[in-house]
């Protein structure tokens, strides 16, 4: 059984720091791709980043480019995401994501079977 657990969201304000993870149990981990989504209330889950096998470049959003880092630790099984220089605009619920397979279009939720249950994320102004 394939689960996925987000951590380490919380309230911080407009420029401060925060590190999402989320630690993969069920999959092989070393393979499969994974991301980080966002959904804001009243708003489309959107694409957040991005990182695929061993040695593959990460993907991002515009929105988060130059702010947002994302890594994997193959040995705890566990993908990061390190949030600087947060916006309110960042505020929302932040789901990791993964796929058992291969897939083409890392930015679209329909390639990713795995989801977690989402972490809150709120920026203060």
């Amino acid at each position: 059984q394939v689960q996925l657990v987000e951590f380490g969201g919380g309230l911080v304000q407009a420029g401060g720091s925060l590190r999402l993870s989320c630690t993969a149990s069920g999959l092989s981990f070393r393979n499969q791709p994974m991301a980080w989504f966002r959904q804001a209330p009243g708003k489309e889950r959107e694409f957040v980043a991005s990182i695929m096998r061993i040695g593959g470049s990460p993907k991002y959003a515009d929105s988060v480019k130059g702010r947002f880092t994302i890594s994997r630790d193959y040995i705890k099984t566990t993908v990061y995401l390190q949030m600087n220089s947060l916006k309110p605009e960042d505020t929302a619920i932040y789901y990791c994501a993964a796929n058992s397979g291969p897939i083409r279009d890392p930015d679209r939720t329909y390639e990713y079977d795995y989801w977690g249950q989402g972490t809150q994320v709120t920026v203060s102004s």
